[in-house]
């Protein structure tokens, strides 16, 4: 019997993880069992887990490694935003377990990645384009957070005391030259954070998860925003490092566009704010600074704070 291969430690599924022969298999067996034709399977080249293409839909699989998110929620914030935000999202035509993995099958949304199209879009159309976002964000943060079991983190206060106990630590170890590591702890003390009620949360509203499609005309829009996986509940400003750094790439008109269609006046968009995104960015889930800094424009100093004015500079 064809299965999935096992991959239940982080080092299993790096060894395995790009593997289509160990892979494809089980990824065929499991859409004839879900009655999927899997005759056009192909496989998305990019993403941290094997997604596959059948026709009109989407099969994603999650590896048993425990330390990541499931497939629970992204099958059950999908069902829940469905039909509620601007932009279209996946529908979940199943979701489950198979030999260990996880899965979600869901309908393919017309598009292309924004990353794919940005240097075709005018900056006309990037207006349009970061007020099409922001309205989505809002949206999504006005909708009840769906109850799931288990859903992490638990409590959001807790969260963020735990990333601000490791989050020194954690840069070193992700190779921060000790110049930006030991402004860390003073930065983070001088920068207030809010504790308003958590929202629904994407957490990494990039590039790559939002689809765009070109209209008559060439005018371009958005069409779709995917990989809900890492969805969280949380502070909403924690939303827009993701929108800063993985989409508006220091491009202050596209971040001030989005924060505004989002609802910030625009004496809201000063420094405070580019300081706290910045801290959010420190205490991000996923931060990563030196990597961050190999593909943000420099700063104008070598501190936090003219680093937090460039990557999340407004206009």
């Amino acid at each position: 019997m064809v299965v999935l291969p096992p991959a239940s430690t982080e080092e299993a599924f790096t060894a395995i993880g790009r593997d289509e022969r160990a892979l494809r298999p089980g990824a065929e067996r499991l859409c004839r069992l879900l009655g999927v034709n899997a005759d056009g399977l192909t496989r998305f080249p990019a993403g941290s887990r094997p997604v596959y293409t059948a026709g009109e839909l989407v099969l994603k699989l999650f590896p048993p490694v425990t330390t990541w998110p499931d497939y629970r929620i992204e099958a059950q914030v999908l069902a829940a935003v469905a039909g509620q935000l601007p932009a279209l999202t996946p529908q979940v035509h199943a979701s489950g377990e198979h030999d260990g993995w996880g899965y979600v099958l869901m309908s393919r949304l017309p598009g292309v990645p924004l990353d794919i199209a940005w240097g075709r879009v005018s900056a006309l159309d990037r207006d349009r384009l970061a007020a099409q976002l922001g309205e989505t964000i809002a949206a999504l943060h006005q909708m009840p957070p769906p109850v799931i079991k288990d859903w992490w983190p638990a409590d959001w206060p807790s969260f963020v005391s735990r990333q601000r106990a490791q989050c020194v630590r954690e840069q070193r170890e992700l190779g921060l030259p000790a110049v930006w590591a030991d402004q860390i702890p003073e930065f983070l003390a001088a920068v207030a954070l809010p504790a308003g009620p958590p929202v629904l949360l994407h957490t990494e509203v990039m590039r790559e998860h939002l689809l765009v499609s070109e209209g008559p005309g060439g005018a371009w829009r958005l069409t779709g925003l995917i990989d809900f996986e890492p969805a969280m509940r949380g502070e909403r400003e924690y939303e827009f490092v993701g929108v800063g750094v993985f989409v508006a790439e220091c491009d202050a008109r596209f971040l001030t566009g989005t924060l505004t269609s989002y609802g910030y006046d625009r004496d809201q968009l000063g420094a405070d704010l580019r300081r706290r995104l910045l801290a959010w960015g420190i205490l991000h889930r996923y931060s990563n600074l030196r990597w961050w800094m190999q593909r943000l424009p420099e700063p104008s100093r070598s501190t936090l704070d003219a680093l937090a004015d460039r990557w999340f500079a407004t206009s």
